[in-house]
């Protein structure tokens, strides 16, 4: 998503109403045990995962463009907001244990870039999941229909793109699907030895 125009302004007040409460079961078993470390919630708009992912990490952080989504999240205690892009991540090389990309991967604008940068921020022996909508299914091609329709410049990739984007800058990767809408790409880095 571009900075210049924030298609979720409007979207903002309304977010959690219609996307309801998370359901973060899988995306928990996925993650793996609790860090001392950081957890990003990286295009985590108004914090309705971060929040529920608190107790995972030490320290848990939003990222997200949009100055209107962090401003509902700002109402949600314990967590750290940041507003940047994914492709320009404000975080040194390493740094951040656990990351979290959930219904966020086709916002953004340079999706090849942000794969290096999370690669970047991610630890070594860390962990980072992606869910997002299957691409190769009706759901989610509706999805993005509807999105178009609204004016977002949405860019849905299948998951196996995803996790081949990954996998060629060195990470271990495994896609899983749910019997619904979503895939998850986890993503590890090994640990140093």
């Amino acid at each position: 998503m571009s900075r210049r125009r924030d298609p979720f302004a409007a979207l903002a007040p309304l977010y959690e109403r219609f996307a309801g409460a998370s359901d973060t079961t899988a995306l928990r078993a996925l993650l793996g045990q609790p860090t001392e470390g950081w957890l990003a919630d990286v295009g985590g708009g108004t914090g309705r995962v971060a929040v529920a992912l608190r107790d995972l990490a030490r320290q848990v952080v939003v990222v997200d463009p949009s100055r209107a989504m962090l401003s509902r999240a700002r109402e949600k205690a314990s967590l750290h907001l940041v507003r940047a892009v994914t492709e320009a991540l404000p975080f040194p090389d390493g740094s951040l244990a656990r990351i979290v990309v959930v219904d966020a991967f086709h916002h953004f604008a340079d999706q090849d870039g942000s794969v290096r940068e999370l690669w970047r921020v991610l630890a070594p022996g860390g962990r980072l999941v992606v869910e997002e909508p299957d691409a190769r299914r009706l759901p989610a091609r509706l999805i993005a229909l509807g999105e178009r329709i609204l004016g977002f410049d949405s860019h849905f990739r299948e998951p196996a793109r995803i996790a081949a984007a990954f996998a060629a800058l060195g990470a271990t990767v495994r896609v899983e699907s749910s019997s619904g809408l979503a895939a998850w790409i986890v993503v590890e880095k090994a640990a140093r030895s």
